[in-house]
């Protein structure tokens, strides 16, 4: 019954989310310089024909107005058409969301495994080299820009080596070099936050009572300090996850990867706003059932924490 009480108090708190977000978006995207209209029809369209089609597209009528009339069809599951294909929006986003789903979690195991166990790694051997290379490790690549180290990859491994391909997403291999672009920056937060949080645990009172009772310390790592001091990890990684989701962007374009984040920039330019606004509107509802279920789990993981 508790459990209840609270997803239907977070599902409630998501819809004005929502409605803040996709406002925003909708009247920057209106005010913003350029015509659609013809950016559709061409150079070559006369003044009749630019006007008829604002008027097909609504752009005749008040933001506010159009934003409402979008709300109400989206609600109803109607995201419209797109103004340059003309196909449903969610047919354009269902097409390719497999895609950048794949290569987020490809990015999610990547970093979260190696930037977790080099975290712990960090705090155990703490003020010791393994310590020092490991923090050097995660600034140097949480430095470097992800479409720099996009390119690098591909000349040395792809280019060079031959032993991945460079662009496409057709098979296993095409997702690995980007995979490991977004990866290893993303295992960067992980080590910090990983370290951070098992220094902290190891200064416990019940961590000194473990030792004091005589248990072995990769004992006492093990039982009490690796599950206490993942908790921020874990929030860590929900979050990351739809970081990817959203901001894939850099990686997407570097390698040629047909997914949803270079497909909204596209659009933006097209100023294409039913697949803009689709977009937002699925990515901003996925991030919130992702920060609902990171609450879920921290709950379980943690008996100290309530969903009361």
């Amino acid at each position: 019954m508790v459990l209840l009480k609270f997803l239907l108090k977070r599902i409630l708190l998501i819809i004005p989310v929502i409605i803040g977000i996709t406002l925003l978006i909708f009247v920057i995207l209106a005010l913003a310089p350029g015509d659609p209209a013809s950016m559709i029809l061409g150079p070559d369209a006369t003044p009749e024909e630019l006007a008829a089609m604002r008027i097909e597209l609504g752009l005749h009528r008040p933001v506010l107005v159009r934003y409402v009339d979008y709300m109400s069809n989206a609600i109803r599951g109607d995201f419209g058409r797109s103004w340059l294909s003309r196909r449903p929006v969610f047919d354009e986003f269902a097409q390719r969301l497999p895609y950048t789903i794949q290569l987020a979690v490809y990015v999610i195991i990547i970093s979260s495994v190696s930037g977790v166990l080099m975290g712990i790694l960090a705090a155990v051997k703490r003020n010791t080299p393994v310590d020092y290379t490991t923090l050097g490790f995660a600034l140097v690549v949480f430095s470097i820009p992800n479409f720099w180290s996009g390119m690098f990859l591909q000349i040395i491994f792809g280019l060079m080596l031959g032993w991945f391909p460079v662009m496409g997403a057709a098979t296993l291999r095409h997702y690995f070099l980007p995979s490991v672009n977004m990866g290893l920056s993303a295992a960067a937060g992980h080590i910090r936050m990983t370290r951070s949080s098992m220094l902290d645990v190891l200064t416990q009172d019940y961590v000194r009572t473990a030792r004091a009772k005589g248990g072995s310390e990769g004992w006492v790592i093990r039982k009490h300090v690796i599950r206490n001091g993942l908790l921020p990890a874990i929030t860590n990684i929900g979050l990351q996850f739809a970081g990817v989701m959203s901001g894939a962007v850099v990686s997407e374009t570097v390698f040629a990867i047909p997914g949803i984040g270079i497909f909204v920039v596209n659009a933006a330019r097209a100023r294409d706003i039913p697949i803009v606004m689709g977009v937002i509107f699925f990515i901003g509802i996925f991030v919130a059932v992702v920060n609902l279920l990171i609450d879920i789990i921290y709950a379980i993981v943690d008996p100290r924490v309530k969903l009361e």
